[in-house]
């Protein structure tokens, strides 16, 4: 037993003097290090640059709007018409829109290349405008949407000739937000970190 004892502790040595000679074993990296999920002191410097007037606000909530939404919806061949699924993506970006009414937005329609590219561009800007009218349908003030624009054939996500569903599509984007003053530091970090909030009467729960 003594034996065993006395081999157990000489690897256990031989396992700590190993770990000390290694420069990545957490041995000798800096306490709590692992906590770290890589962001630390990314909400101080985002605060900053914003104050700073090297980041936009705008920008930053562009950002999170791309992370948290769909900001694309698609459409039938040769139609403005907004299906379930279209609906379903457009109830979620109005919930958030109507969480930060500071931003604005503007919303880009496109299509595929079947047909003229005069025909094309008025069928994207049907689309943007359906979007719109529908956004403001579920709650978000008119004057949130700056423009509506059609980019009609000239900015596929597929580029063929022929019918592409990927391309009949709507994008939402943050376009810019209202500066009635300048941002404090806790006013900022409020806008950035706000949580969503229920807006129908007595809670309830995120739409699907």
């Amino acid at each position: 037993m003594a034996m065993n004892r006395r081999f157990f502790l000489l690897g256990a040595t031989g396992l700590g003097l190993a770990a000390c000679s290694d420069p990545h074993s957490s041995f000798n990296r800096e306490a709590g290090i692992g906590l770290d999920e890589g962001g630390f002191g990314n909400p101080t410097m985002h605060n900053h640059m914003v104050q700073t007037g090297k980041l936009s606000l705008a920008k930053v909530m562009s950002w999170r709007f791309h992370a948290e939404v769909p900001s694309m919806v698609n459409f039938a061949f040769d139609s403005a018409k907004l299906d379930k699924e279209a609906m379903k993506i457009l109830r979620m970006q109005a919930h958030w829109m109507k969480q930060f009414p500071e931003l604005r937005y503007t919303i880009y329609g496109h299509t595929d290349k079947v047909g003229s590219a005069s025909y094309n561009y008025n069928l994207g800007l049907r689309r943007a405008r359906a979007v719109r009218d529908h956004l403001v349908s579920l709650g978000v003030p008119r004057r949130s949407i700056e423009a509506v624009v059609s980019r009609g054939e000239t900015q596929p996500l597929i580029v063929t000739e022929g019918r592409e569903p990927a391309n009949r599509r709507t994008v939402t984007e943050i376009s810019g937000h209202v500066r009635r003053r300048q941002l404090l530091d806790g006013e900022y970090a409020a806008i950035v970190h706000r949580e969503y909030v229920d807006t129908a009467e007595g809670g309830g729960t995120r739409p699907n």
